[in-house]
């Protein structure tokens, strides 16, 4: 293989006392080859280099003009690390290499430029370069291109915006035939999936797999309290002090939560407590860019101790003087924790070190799980599937922006990629119907007729209005209805959903960007604010929550049946398993325990199926619904990861009827049909798919308006046309995504066969996590932390009771 580096380039890696590795030379070699590639290696190995190796080698022996390497990453904050850490490399050689980003955050004359006189590499997220295919000069900007680089593939490519990407992938290739693409991850259970989505026409034999080597193994440790692994709650609050002595003992941390809403309580916890005054910032996808361009150069330049963060800075971004990573609550999976782990000490030799901070006695167990699959190098499976009909109703319409189209030839293109290489003739034809009058039900509207079929056999935009709509609506990322919390001097701070701000009256007080905030006024776009010293409440999101991955659960599942793990666990960890054994039973792998008690006037069943929140959110209403339907007086249910628990008036003799896989045929398509998660998914493939706009030229529409709008036509559509494209599409994303139905359907399919059920006199140890859920789901505002401990404490002694 010719991997041999320009002189300039073995000067430079000399120069440091570095040598290229391994599979950055195996990478070059696939390059020199004209191959594409699926490069997997660990965090700090030098993946991003790797992918721009052929790259710099080709433009350092034949110097071009025009765009060569695209670049593609998930998240725009990676994209400009990268420039950081691409364009020092090429000063110091002194190679006359343009390097540019161009995200949503790229100014306006920027990006007319880069049409125009595009750099050699541009570094893009997907659906910026889904923009740049809808103008007309596409053809001539991208005919040069010899590589597209995709960072972090993982993170995308089995969702949405894997979707609009491997289209993107095709109608470059028709633009670039010589065109080689190439992946990079550290997360990647099943690399030959990913060669399959990366490859034209799903060829996986013309991707080459080039393997790093493995890392230093990581430092993990679990943090225990200094007294007892709480029953409940999925903060890890309690052990503030003790993440606080760990910033303090270390260079650099990064401090991890699931939610947007626990990174502002725990930067708000960790400034109580921070009597040496240490620098700490705030990083999370709602805060406006100023704040967090801000807390990335801050680390970047080293002046901060610690950075409290969530998924937002899951990804690839190399700040080397970070030496400590700390998860707040479980981590939910194991390729996701192996990513946050590798964002301490970001080099290959060093061992990357961590702590996880389990948020009650279950999450404890997860954290241990999670700790066992990363030592046997276990990653959560990916799912592909075929690809979302909104995407492509997007993408058809970014082509017709671009040039008028023949149908035939643009079908072929599609099928190219792998998420819809096996599209019916007829769903495409219902795409192309849906664009050019929006289907039988909205034919009669002039503003839903964006495509028209021309004489001479091509379609081609109606009017340069529905252009000017597609670009300024685009993408693929929908989010809650938000609004812009600034100052009244316009400095703006980020932003909060509507649904939270709709709570609010002037007065009211939140914490938010590090900062206590009094509301001022609420406008139809804007929250105003100013600065307080008042207490002030946290805010909520309605964000996908993150579920325990089925990898986990099943490590679970067997840690409680093998007793002899239990001598791995703390003292109080190990007791409250002792005790649920004796009072109750340990549900076997595979087997459903079911327990019913009273509590409090009530009649409880607890149901220990481990199926994730999402799909016991779900069952939650079903079994409730149907309880209704057999006279038991249901009164709520509550869920965590681990356990479903149902309370009413009667008592549940025998829990087996209500769990029938029917309930899925009956109960579950009533209840997604009448609820608003069909109209919520409805109003994101409406989006996406172009039906609705989010904004007008000059305006942006009121979340208000936009579901206003949606829920108009939902009902329109839901009355006269129940088949149509983006109903179908709205269904299998709240079957699919919402609801997790996998999971669920094969809880329902299982759960006659498997059930144990156990009737109880009182509580049992394991349910009391979930029992302490519904005292705080009913307690009247106002009641005090320690008031809700007290009942905790009480639930607790009944059930750890040895009578």
């Amino acid at each position: 293989m010719d991997a041999t580096l320009p002189s300039i380039l073995s000067d430079w890696f000399a120069a440091r006392g570095w040598a290229p590795r391994r599979h950055q030379l195996e990478m070059l070699a696939a390059g020199r080859r004209g191959e594409h590639a699926l490069l997997v290696a660990p965090t700090g190995a030098g993946k991003t280099l790797a992918g721009f190796l052929p790259s710099l080698a080709e433009l350092i022996e034949a110097p071009a003009d025009g765009l060569h390497t695209l670049y593609i990453s998930p998240l725009k904050a990676l994209a400009v690390d990268v420039q950081r850490n691409l364009l020092a490399p090429i000063e110091e050689m002194g190679i006359p290499i343009r390097v540019e980003t161009r995200t949503g955050d790229t100014p306006w004359d920027r990006k007319v430029r880069q049409r125009a006189r595009p750099p050699q590499i541009l570094l893009t997220t997907p659906e910026s370069l889904s923009l740049l295919l809808s103008y007309e000069d596409s053809l001539t900007m991208f005919a040069g291109l010899r590589t597209v680089v995709i960072d972090e593939v993982h993170a995308f490519a089995t969702g949405k915006r894997g979707d609009l990407l491997a289209l993107a992938l095709a109608r470059l290739q028709r633009f670039a035939p010589g065109l080689r693409r190439v992946a990079l991850s550290a997360t990647v259970a099943d690399p030959d999936g990913y060669r399959a989505w990366l490859a034209p026409h799903g060829d996986i034999g013309s991707v080459t797999l080039v393997e790093g080597e493995k890392g230093a193994e990581p430092n993990i440790a679990i943090l225990l309290p200094e007294d007892k692994v709480p029953w409940a709650g999925h903060s890890g609050v309690y052990a503030i002090p003790q993440v606080m002595a760990e910033i303090e003992t270390h260079g650099t941390t990064i401090v991890f939560c699931n939610t947007r809403g626990l990174a502002e309580l725990v930067f708000q916890q960790l400034w109580k407590v921070n009597e040496l005054k240490l620098p700490i910032g705030v990083h999370h996808g709602s805060l406006s860019l100023e704040a967090r361009r801000r807390a990335e150069q801050a680390m970047a330049d080293g002046r901060l101790r610690a950075l409290v963060a969530t998924a937002s800075l899951d990804l690839g971004v190399d700040w080397g003087n970070v030496d400590c990573v700390i998860q707040m609550g479980a981590p939910k999976g194991s390729s996701r924790l192996l990513q946050r782990i590798g964002r301490a000490n970001h080099r290959l030799d060093e061992p990357s070190e961590a702590v996880l901070v389990p948020g009650n006695r279950f999450e404890y167990l997860e954290a241990r799980a999670a700790l066992d699959a990363v030592e046997h190098g276990e990653l959560d499976p990916d799912v592909f599937r075929p690809g979302a009909l909104d995407v492509l109703a997007q993408h058809v319409m970014a082509c017709a922006c671009a040039a008028p189209f023949d149908a035939g030839e643009l079908l072929r293109e599609i099928r190219a990629a792998l998420p819809y290489s096996a599209l019916p003739d007829e769903t495409f034809d219902a795409i192309l119907g849906f664009i050019a009058d929006g289907g039988y039900a909205l034919r009669a509207y002039d503003k839903f007729k964006r495509l028209t079929l021309g004489r001479d056999g091509l379609w081609r935009v109606t009017t340069p209005a529905f252009v000017a709509q597609h670009r300024l609506n685009a993408g693929i990322i929908v989010e809650a209805p938000m609004l812009e919390v600034r100052f009244r001097n316009g400095r703006r701070l980020g932003k909060v959903e509507e649904n939270f701000a709709a709570a609010l009256s002037p007065g009211d007080t939140f914490f938010f960007a590090g900062l206590a905030l009094e509301v001022e006024r609420v406008d139809t776009t804007d929250l105003i604010v100013r600065a307080t010293s008042r207490t002030a409440r946290i805010p909520s999101y309605m964000g996908a929550r993150l579920a325990i991955t089925a990898n986990l659960a099943d490590r679970v599942r067997r840690f409680l049946h093998d007793r002899e793990q239990w001598r791995r666990f703390p003292a109080d960890v190990r007791e409250w398993l002792e005790m649920q054994a004796r009072r109750s039973a340990i549900p076997a792998p595979g087997q459903l325990l079911v327990e019913t008690f009273p509590h409090e006037g009530r009649h409880h069943m607890v149901i220990y199926s481990f199926e994730g929140w999402n799909a016991h959110q779900s069952l939650g209403m079903l079994i409730t619904r149907r309880m209704e339907a057999l006279g038991l007086k249901p009164l709520g249910f509550v869920a965590n990861d681990y356990a479903l628990a149902v309370y009413g008036l009667e008592k549940i003799a025998d829990p087996r009827p209500l769990f029938s896989p029917d309930i899925l045929e009956h109960e579950f398509v009533e209840w997604v049909q009448g609820s608003a998660l069909l109209k919520r998914a409805f109003r994101e493939v409406a989006i996406i798919g172009g039906l609705v706009e989010r904004q007008h030229p000059g305006r942006k529409k009121t979340g208000r308006q936009v579901t206003f709008s949606t829920d108009l036509i939902y009902d329109v559509l839901r009355k006269y046309e129940p088949d149509h494209l983006l109903l179908r599409a709205a269904w299998a994303d709240a079957r699919a995504r919402m609801t997790d139905v996998g999971r669920l359907g094969h809880l329902l399919d299982t759960a006659a066969g498997t059930m144990l059920h156990i009737d109880l006199p009182r509580v049992s140890p394991m349910a009391v996590p979930v029992l302490i859920m519904i005292g705080r789901e009913n307690v009247a505002q106002g009641v005090t932390e320690d008031a809700l401990l007290m009942e905790a404490e009480d639930i607790a002694a009944e059930a750890m009771r040895l009578d």
